[in-house]
């Protein structure tokens, strides 16, 4: 009984169970750079963003997850910088991540470019016992202080794009190495480590008229065992300052979201989860805000005969 019911901390301690153990949000369009490593520096400018999603309102230590990301190109435009720090909170759990990447960029086509990236962190779980009512106050498997432990990470993907962000497919694969998740001696399984993921994404901006583009996109996550998982949006954007949009996310929500830029280089995004499985009877819904900031933007003729 004591080995199961360490089993179910470790695994919960990874957010869900037989499931994707990476936090997910709605607003992947806005920024897939902590997806994929190769979107550091696709833009022509610095830029960083802050998303913070509240999972399942309602439900007492349901998800909690604070991401902040910061990625931008090179002066000649072939490489890309960025970092990512994220903290997921699920209950008397926490799983904090921290990643430095880097991507080079190549010149395909006159408006194309394929980059590949690559990026390297650390993750460090902890599960704090005090927070943790066992059945017998006396059981000895979980201690009533903090227990913690810290294991490397790396990550690989490609990314395809035009340079005025018209389209874009990435793809890439986040923990590489499946490292264990071990706080004991005596408590490592084998279900207890990092699982490899696979995303993929794609986008496309279709003009209508002057001032009004229309954006579907996908992302599509698979983790084993879990069955792939697809995210489809769709956003109907004004003179590339307001937007509107919703989105599907199979067998878990349907999600509204409202954003706007101000003044060029504050964009604001919220969205809201509608959730479709059963925790709808228990849960309100989803509230997930996301805030970015652009900093100096390479010139684009100086960038251009550079990247030649």
């Amino acid at each position: 009984m004591k080995k199961i019911f360490f089993l179910f901390i470790l695994v919960a301690a990874t957010v869900q169970l037989n499931a994707q153990q990476l936090p997910h949000y709605s607003n992947y369009m806005l920024n897939d750079y902590p997806m994929n490593p190769a979107v550091g520096g696709s833009n022509p400018y610095y830029e960083g963003m802050s998303n913070n999603r509240y999972q399942w309102i309602g439900i007492t230590d349901a998800p909690r997850t604070y991401m902040l990301s910061v990625n931008g190109p090179t002066k000649n435009r072939k490489m890309g910088l960025g970092g990512l720090l994220f903290t997921d909170i699920v209950g008397p759990t926490r799983r904090t991540g921290f990643y430095l990447s880097y991507a080079y960029h190549l010149k395909v086509a006159e408006k194309v470019r394929v980059s590949l990236g690559i990026s390297a962190g650390l993750l460090q779980f902890m599960v704090d016992g005090s927070k943790i009512t066992l059945h017998d106050p006396h059981d000895n498997v979980i201690s009533g202080g903090v227990e913690q432990m810290i294991t490397p990470d790396f990550g690989a993907g490609i990314y395809v794009y035009s340079t005025d962000k018209k389209w874009y497919v990435g793809a890439s694969v986040p923990q590489i190495l499946q490292n264990r998740i071990k706080f004991y001696d005596y408590s490592y399984t084998g279900l207890s480590r990092l699982a490899t993921h696979y995303y993929a994404t794609a986008g496309y901006k279709f003009d209508l008229g002057a001032n009004f583009k229309l954006e579907p996109s996908a992302c599509v996550k698979y983790v084993q065992p879990a069955p792939v998982q697809f995210d489809l949006g769709l956003r109907a954007i004004y003179k590339d300052k307001v937007w509107i949009g919703g989105a599907f996310r199979y067998l878990d929500a349907v999600s509204a979201m409202i954003g706007f830029t101000m003044q060029e280089n504050i964009t604001f995004a919220y969205s809201y989860d509608f959730t479709m499985t059963n925790i709808k009877k228990y849960s309100t819904g989803t509230h997930e805000l996301m805030i970015g900031i652009r900093f100096h933007k390479t010139p684009e003729k100086q960038s251009q005969a550079k990247i030649k």
